[in-house]
């Protein structure tokens, strides 16, 4: 069994050196290294190491945070690739997305510059939306659906 700071050490070495896009790739990754570990455990080692996923050549990657890119990816790149599904009611819209893709989509967002929509609060993998009002939530609703299909 590995020990932790040596596992860590062999995960960020393999997101370094490959654009890695899920846990599961990761833990492929890992055992070709000898290195046997539970999805659990692999969770909790990503989330300890502040890795994030970052949109790639060949869609979502893990990185450091300072080695993401400091320019935010346009949310016609992001939505295709994190989007799950979108519902809501009133003014809100809650988005969701694959795990992890909140928070950058939540950035895309806000960066769009969208005048219907006052802001974004996103978590883990999902993000509030609050539109100016029903009529706004409506015409996001649709706008947000349209690029996550890649129109």
């Amino acid at each position: 069994m590995t020990k932790k700071p040596q596992r860590q050490a062999v995960i960020l070495d393999l997101i370094a050196a490959n654009d890695v896009g899920s846990q599961e790739q990761l833990r492929r990754l890992l055992e070709r290294r000898g290195v046997s570990v539970t999805q659990a455990t692999l969770s909790r080692d990503l989330r300890e190491l502040g890795l994030v996923r970052v949109p790639g050549d060949h869609g979502a990657r893990y990185a450091l945070p300072e080695k993401a890119d400091d320019a935010i990816p346009a949310l016609e790149a992001l939505l295709p690739q994190l989007f799950s599904s979108l519902d809501g009611v009133g003014e809100l819209i809650v988005l969701h997305t694959l795990s992890s893709g909140a928070q950058p989509v939540s950035e895309a967002i806000d960066a769009a510059g969208w005048r219907e929509i006052l802001g974004t609060v996103a978590g883990e993998n999902t993000i509030l939306v609050i539109c100016r009002s029903p009529q706004a939530r409506h015409e996001v609703a649709q706008r947000l659906t349209a690029l996550a299909r890649g129109a």
